[in-house]
């Protein structure tokens, strides 16, 4: 776990993966006064071996007073298109490692929310909970995760969290890969008479658990107004008022043509508006446009209507 501070360690290291092809790079970063108006990168941590549990394959980086040495980690890693840069939640670390500059990199975050929930039915999707959930990790300390990553030096505690999130990424990162390939289905050989009995019999399991949760809402809705009450350990009420502005047609269009105001969009004509218009409409520079929609109807359904 070498901890690198000198510009021409981080440099050296940037060579390194450029040299052997690296096509792989599971990145985490740790942010000083991450919570005000100027956050300042402190640590970049990088691993090239995702199948290492020691850390011994992990480098921290520390470019707090840096800011050429991530110009260049930018420009050599962040842009470069041959690496793969894995990341949990990269929306956030992006903003400080080429923002929409960089090419090529994979957010865990991102791949967890495209498996159905069915299949991956957890509480959130923080790093935490899908170390633990998927690749068993116990006693994962967040703690240092809001330390003050602008001190010098770091303590032993907070380095030792910053490198074992790169571990646990990289861990996750292949167990969602796994699941995500074994969720990819051919469409072309697909079993339609095992998968419609299957979708017949939750179709019902969803109606009755439908029917009895809108009935649950609208109790609980209706006792805490009665009670006078607006939150309760499991839920708020929230209220709001939709104000709807409304002018005829014709008073618009002559306020238009009086005040000589400029105001040209596009508008919807409905069925009904098209209907008035009649005749008049091939008077108009019309533009129709269509668009295809397929729906699954489920036999059952379609019998009753």
């Amino acid at each position: 776990m070498p901890y690198l501070k000198s510009a021409d360690q981080i440099r050296s290291l940037i060579v390194k993966y450029i040299k052997n092809n690296t096509k792989t790079l599971w990145l985490d970063t740790e942010v000083a006064d991450y919570d005000t108006r100027n956050p300042k990168l402190s640590l970049i941590q990088v691993l090239d071996d995702g199948t290492d549990l020691t850390g011994e394959s992990i480098y921290i980086l520390d470019v707090l007073e840096q800011p050429e040495i991530v110009a260049e980690f930018i420009d050599q890693i962040m842009i470069n298109s041959s690496i793969e840069k894995v990341f949990h939640n990269a929306k956030y670390d992006l903003r400080f490692l080429g923002k929409k500059k960089a090419k090529n990199f994979t957010c865990t975050l991102e791949m967890a929310k495209q498996i159905p929930y069915y299949i991956l039915p957890l509480p959130n999707y923080q790093l935490k909970t899908l170390a633990i959930e998927l690749c068993h990790f116990q006693n994962i300390d967040k703690q240092q995760q809001s330390s003050d990553w602008g001190i010098r030096p770091l303590s032993e505690e907070q380095i030792e969290y910053a490198y074992l999130d790169c571990i646990i990424l990289a861990q996750v990162h292949s167990r969602l890969l796994e699941i995500t390939q074994n969720t990819n289905f051919n469409a072309a050989r697909e079993d339609l008479s095992l998968l419609g009995a299957k979708y017949v019999e939750l179709e019902q399991q969803w109606k009755l658990l439908k029917s009895e949760f809108e009935h649950l809402q609208e109790r609980i809705k209706l006792a805490m107004q009665a009670q006078d009450l607006s939150e309760t350990p499991h839920f708020k009420l929230n209220s709001y008022e939709r104000t709807t502005t409304k002018v005829p047609f014709s008073e618009l269009v002559r306020l238009i043509e009086t005040k000589n105001i400029d105001l040209d969009f596009d508008i919807t004509l409905t069925k009904d508006i098209q209907k008035n218009l009649g005749d008049n409409l091939q008077q108009l520079a019309v533009d129709v446009s269509k668009t295809n929609t397929i729906r699954l109807i489920s036999k059952q359904e379609d019998s009753v209507e």
